[in-house]
């Protein structure tokens, strides 16, 4: 047995943990399951629904909690009962969507497990989207301001796909009118997201140490995008992957290699163990 250094090792999901071919290499899942063996905790923090992510963990025989929907919903993965959530509400959800629709944007709205989108169907962009998450989308018959009020949705995040020359204006707008109600931030190049604002990757960090009884002194997180930024600064040891944003690598106490050199496994092994 390896002795343990940092006691819980959190990892963002796409773009960190998954490769530019969207799997989890052999190199890091052996890392990941020997980190365990050895008495570490790893944890998932993902912007995914909580459907999206859960077969993924699972596959890699994780145990213990995964975070969903940037950290508004926390779930046991075995069962897959949601033990913490959080959402924003129907009237703010339509008020958001409708800003963004004033500017001629349509979105994605989450509540209850199912994906609404108002982007049409045979869009490239939502095509990809639902190829990569596994997820489909259920498209509204009219725009989803009026359809998230029509049926009352509270929303655990609402996404806006975007084309990448076009996500700063968004995030701009969107930062500007909402920052300070809601959780504002970027997943990847063409993903804007909103979510409740006491409950960002951070706060989740916070409440899974918490769970497991672990100092905040003794954890990692890892990353790729802005989405991971509060999550790397509550963590001990804040990293970011070396195809990370610049952002986030300003920010992050080590960069590593990138996802596509096994960027966790060198984590695990260079933070995990003493």
């Amino acid at each position: 047995m390896r002795k343990i250094n940092k006691k819980l090792i959190v990892s963002d999901f796409d773009g960190t943990l998954l490769n530019s071919s969207h799997t989890i290499s052999e190199k890091v899942k052996k890392a990941i399951n020997e980190y365990v063996a050895n008495g570490g905790i790893f944890a998932v923090c993902t912007g995914r629904m909580l459907k999206s992510i859960l077969p993924r963990v699972r596959e890699l025989g994780l145990k213990g909690l995964v975070v969903a929907y940037q950290g508004s919903v926390i779930a046991d993965i075995e069962t897959g009962s949601i033990i913490k959530k959080n959402s924003i509400m129907p009237n703010d959800a339509a008020r958001v969507c409708k800003f963004a629709e004033n500017y001629g944007y349509t979105s994605n709205t989450y509540s209850d497990e199912v994906l609404y989108t108002s982007i049409p169907s045979g869009d490239k962009r939502l095509d990809v989207y639902e190829s990569v998450t596994g997820i489909k989308a259920v498209n509204t018959p009219v725009p989803m301001s009026e359809f998230v009020k029509e049926h009352n949705l509270a929303c655990h995040k609402i996404t806006f796909l975007v084309y990448p020359e076009k996500r700063e204006c968004l995030f701009g707008l969107l930062k500007n009118r909402f920052g300070g109600e809601f959780d504002v931030t970027c997943s990847s190049s063409a993903l804007v997201e909103i979510s409740p604002k006491e409950d960002n990757k951070g706060v989740a960090l916070k409440y899974i140490a918490e769970h497991y009884g672990i100092a905040l002194s003794s954890t990692v997180a890892v990353g790729d995008n802005l989405n991971d930024l509060s999550m790397i600064k509550v963590a001990s040891i804040g990293v970011a992957v070396g195809n990370a944003v610049d952002a986030l690598k300003n920010e992050a106490d080590y960069v590593a290699v990138s996802n596509d050199e096994d960027a966790v496994a060198e984590i695990i092994e260079k933070f995990g163990y003493i």
